[in-house]
């Protein structure tokens, strides 16, 4: 199958309403997504109220921000501790049946150099493994509960029986500590889907419990044949932060090719705001909605993805060059000591 090959890129490459953060208590609530990562504090807005006009800096200000920006923004590709999605191989059972085991566990996860965080993670693991089967696999996902808390998984994007469809008190009881549970999933048609926790969602997801479900093969017009297929996971909140498969910049991972190759990306938006994903330089070929070809692609330089949503997007490498890839939402991406966040390049040589 070709999502063996072409997810290699991918797992190196380290994928509902919002609630405004403000609006919820300081107990309930994780950390906002503007102070969740170093260089968050760029989110705040800048108070100019004592100067004349708008952007104005002492003249001698200049020089030790920009140093300062420069020293960030050429640090890129930083090296940071874990990586996550990652694929993992399923056991065959004798009756052909592809069971994959995730064990929900703590974990300190490094989200960028030196800013380590208390995480919850899939398989030591933020974002969680990515799982990956055939139209008409059988499936078995044994979930292991080594939390302090109860748990379970929802199949978000996955046709399924209602009985595992992992909402507790809804369709099951939740998952206690050191409890297991065993979800049974056909696989009925290609989809682009996810998982994710659906017990305490507002801290187990924001802290790391998702992870991408791929199945079977995107259909792609004039039978395009894909080079790389890649996983871009998007979070904004509780300890993971502004973060790109569960990395901010400068420890997100660029995504390299050669001129002439084929890139599908698969956008997944695990957090609590929308997120306006730009590419620069090459265009984005929209070809898929949550999982559902498009009947009439359409091209695109930013794509908009809300909570919960997925975008595939073909990206033809036809120009050389270190070309930024982000989410245009500044205090996300950008701020007076450089690029931080949801921010990372895609390098065409």
């Amino acid at each position: 199958m070709l999502r063996t090959k072409a997810l290699v890129g991918a797992v190196s490459f380290t994928v509902a309403l919002a609630v405004p953060w403000w609006s919820l208590s300081l107990d309930a609530a994780p950390a906002p997504a503007s102070v969740a990562g170093a260089g968050a504090d760029e989110g705040a807005a800048h108070d100019d109220s004592s100067s004349d006009s708008p952007g104005h800096e002492e003249a001698h200000d200049w020089k030790p921000m920009d140093d300062m920006m420069a020293k960030r923004d050429k640090s890129f590709p930083a090296e940071t501790e874990g990586k996550g999605g990652q694929i993992i191989e399923p056991e065959i059972l004798a009756d052909g049946t592809k069971q994959f085991t995730l064990t929900a566990e703590p974990v300190k996860w490094e989200v960028e150099p030196g800013k380590v965080v208390d995480a919850m993670s899939y398989n030591g693991m933020v974002p969680g493994p990515t799982l990956t089967a055939d139209v008409g696999d059988r499936v078995e996902v044994v979930l292991k509960n080594e939390l302090p808390q109860s748990t379970a998984i929802h199949w978000h994007g996955i046709p399924i029986d209602n009985a595992m469809d992992g909402v507790p008190n809804v369709t099951q009881d939740p998952v206690p500590p050191d409890g297991t549970f065993t979800y049974e999933i056909t696989a009925e048609r290609a989809s682009v889907g996810w998982y994710h926790s659906h017990h305490n969602g507002t801290e187990q997801v924001s802290n790391g419990l998702w992870g991408a479900f791929l199945i079977g093969d995107m259909p792609l017009p004039d039978k395009t044949e894909i080079d790389h297929e890649i996983p871009m996971q998007l979070q904004d909140s509780g300890t993971i932060g502004l973060t790109l498969n569960g990395k901010s910049f400068p420890a997100t991972e660029p995504i390299r090719v050669r001129k002439g190759e084929s890139v599908l990306i698969h956008y997944f938006n695990a957090g609590t705001m929308s997120h306006p994903m730009h590419l620069h330089g090459l265009d984005q070929l929209v070809v898929a909605k949550d999982g559902f070809p498009l009947k009439e692609p359409y091209e695109a330089d930013t794509v908009n993805v809300a909570p919960g949503e997925r975008y595939s997007v073909l990206v033809k490498a036809d120009r050389e060059g270190k070309w930024a890839f982000h989410c245009h939402i500044f205090p996300h991406s950008e701020g007076k000591s450089g690029m931080f966040g949801m921010f990372t390049e895609m390098v065409v040589t």
